[in-house]
């Protein structure tokens, strides 16, 4: 009986504890509590990719959106009460492997340096990352028949992994 009862606390300790966990999960928010409206405008491309700067702004917002209270807007607003700026510094692609039998290029790297800041009505700087450094790989169909452009897809995943990181950082780091 005392083994049942030890197994039955266990598990019942076992299930508070997580669900601390749970509860806890994404509510790490130290910006300050008079923060209500966040301001995104679409970041500053100094890199040659064409329409970056959207994708990862438009994936910041999102995540913004789905993870906190704020009212997001999209754009340059003096009535809000932060204002998040990024900057695309570079966006690189390059081959990563190639394939022993052709000779081509089998996977692709995509790297990106990003800086973000977010300041409040006053100025005053809340977050501040100047070097973030992002990469994703797709790979190249050898095959003309299957031949399929990867290279979006996986913008999209940099630009959400990117979002996520970022918005952790500003939640978790103030």
């Amino acid at each position: 009986m005392k083994r049942g009862a030890a197994m039955l606390l266990a598990a019942c300790l076992a299930v508070i504890l997580t669900s601390c966990g749970y509860h806890e999960a994404g509510h790490n928010n130290k910006l300050p509590t008079e923060l209500h409206t966040l301001a995104i405008p679409v970041f500053v491309n100094t890199s040659q990719t064409y329409r970056i700067e959207q994708d990862l702004t438009a994936a910041v917002v999102h995540e913004f959106v789905a993870r906190t209270r704020y009212h997001v807007v999209s754009r340059e607003d003096r009535s809000a009460d932060a204002t998040l700026r990024g900057t695309v510094l570079y966006a690189a692609v390059g081959p990563l492997t190639l394939d022993s039998r052709t000779g081509r290029v089998a996977t692709v790297l995509v790297q990106v340096g990003i800086k973000a800041t977010l300041t409040d009505k006053g100025g005053k700087v809340l977050y501040d990352n100047p070097s973030y450094v992002f990469r994703e790989q797709y790979q190249i169909s050898s095959s003309p028949s299957s031949f399929f452009q990867e290279q979006s897809p996986a913008m999209e995943r940099l630009s959400r992994d990117f979002a996520g990181a970022l918005v952790s950082d500003v939640l978790e780091t103030y």
